[in-house]
């Protein structure tokens, strides 16, 4: 049996139906596992979480931000409520030690898979938080999780992806546009990996590889910024 005490500690939130709190993070392997298990997955209630977290997030910078187009706001949502924020906050509460999972995902750590599977849980727990106390309580998690990082997130430009992060970075300091190159591909067609060139005029400053061509672009880039030290 699970203990969900020290996590309503940690989020200061006491359940008044303990159920939505498990069931937030129930995946969907463990009921293919366990039918007999008593509650559903969480996909129907990070639903809601998602719905939640999307217009506490939106009022907040609508309220604050009375100057700024919708078009930045946009952005700055993004990279509030991403998989890979809400990874993060996932990683604070140390959510990863509740879920119910399927022996297969349990053993399947870190990966791009796993950084989903928290992120969703995440959203669901707002839901949880939500359907069990309201709006109100909702909207301090996401004020003290997500929100409370947007500072950080404007001061390092955090809200453009890698790939207009780099350019501008790179026209701002050296004046120059970056460009890519794919210098190869392996794997059959259904399952591709490409490798892309992220060049300064000639020189080569970093590769990257995924499964598209944007994919490695973006891997390239992240690179990129992490070599030139931006």
């Amino acid at each position: 049996m699970k203990n969900f005490s020290k996590l309503e500690d940690l989020i200061n939130v006491k359940f008044k139906n303990p159920d939505y709190l498990k069931q937030s993070v129930v995946h969907r392997s463990y009921l293919n596992e366990h039918p007999e298990f008593h509650l559903p997955h969480n996909e129907r209630i990070e639903f809601l979480g998602d719905a939640v977290l999307e217009i506490v997030v939106t009022e907040f910078l609508y309220k604050n931000y009375p100057e700024t187009p919708e078009g930045d706001l946009t952005n700055w949502r993004a990279s509030l409520v991403n998989s890979k924020m809400l990874a993060v906050v996932a990683e604070e509460i140390d959510l990863e030690s509740y879920l119910y999972l399927s022996k297969g995902e349990a053993k399947d750590k870190n990966t791009k898979a796993r950084q989903y599977i928290m992120a969703n849980a995440v959203e669901a727990l707002i839901g949880a938080i939500y359907l069990d106390q309201g709006i109100k309580k909702a909207s301090e998690f996401v004020h003290k999780y997500m929100l409370s990082k947007l500072d950080n997130i404007l001061e390092n430009k955090l809200y453009l992806d890698p790939k207009s992060k780099f350019q501008e970075l790179s026209q701002e300091k050296i004046k120059t546009t970056p460009h890519y190159r794919v210098l190869g591909e392996s794997g059959p067609d259904h399952d591709k990996t490409f490798e892309v060139g992220l060049y300064l005029g000639e020189d080569l400053v970093a590769k990257g590889k995924g499964s598209s061509k944007q994919e490695a672009q973006v891997d390239a880039a992240e690179k990129g910024i992490k070599k030139k030290k931006w």
